[in-house]
Order: structure tokens, then sequence, then C-alpha cells
């Protein structure tokens, strides 16, 4: 691997670090790209060549993870969880646990039953595909 190419996973590596701690903070991608010391514009493109996916889904993805978490493991209203992981509007919240889930938070929360089973085995099976 080139310096150049280290350097710029570095980058990239940097601002994903800052968003998987400031996930309920709100995040655009001028920040990130300030974090990463790079245009907005190449932050989104390499961003998106060197982990799959844009940003934007990425953060959802990690709001969305946490609230899967909160759901299982508290009795918090949905509402309360929407807005804790750094969702403005519950129906964005709920439209995207439903895209990247495939059901909505209060289903999951039905659904979803808590077994002693490994940690890590449980956030495999959990970690959503999309």
């Amino acid at each position: 691997m080139s310096r150049a190419a280290e350097e710029s996973n570095r980058r990239m590596l940097r601002a994903r670090d800052a968003m998987d701690r400031g996930y309920a903070q709100p995040l655009d991608v001028p920040a990130l790209a300030r974090i990463a010391h790079v245009s907005q514009a190449h932050f989104t493109r390499t961003f998106r060549v060197t982990f799959g996916e844009t940003p934007h889904r990425y953060l959802q993805r990690r709001r969305v993870e946490r609230a899967m978490f909160l759901l299982r493991e508290t009795d918090r209203s949905v509402t309360d969880i929407c807005f804790q992981v750094g969702f403005g509007s519950p129906g964005t919240f709920s439209r995207t646990f439903r895209d990247i889930v495939g059901r909505s938070p209060r289903a999951y929360r039905r659904e979803s039953v808590t077994a002693a089973v490994p940690t890590c085995f449980a956030m495999a099976w959990m970690r959503p595909s999309d």
C-alpha cells in the first residue's frame, strides 16, 4: 500500500471514529471533512470507496444499532430513544429503522428476546446488514 493510500485511510478512520463516538451529536459532511482534513467532495467520495457506504448511511446505521440495543435492554419510549441516538424526528427514525432492520422499532422491541448467549455472538447476529 502506498504512503498516500495509507494516509487517506488514516484520515477516513479518524472521521469514522468521530462518528462512532459522537453518533448522537449533529454531525454533517463539512464537520467530518474538517476532521479528516480534506474537502467535502473528496471526503464523501473517499469514505464511500473505503467503507462501502456513504458517511450519512454509516451514521444512520450506527444510530440504529444503538437504538436496537436500547430497545432490547431498556423500557424507554421509542420517542425518547429516537432523540437519544441523534434522530431529529420520530418519523425519520421509524422510517430509517425499518429500512435498515426490516421492521418498525416497536415490532423489533416486541419480537426481540434477550437470551443468555455470548455477547460477541449476539452482536454479530443483531448487527444490521444494510
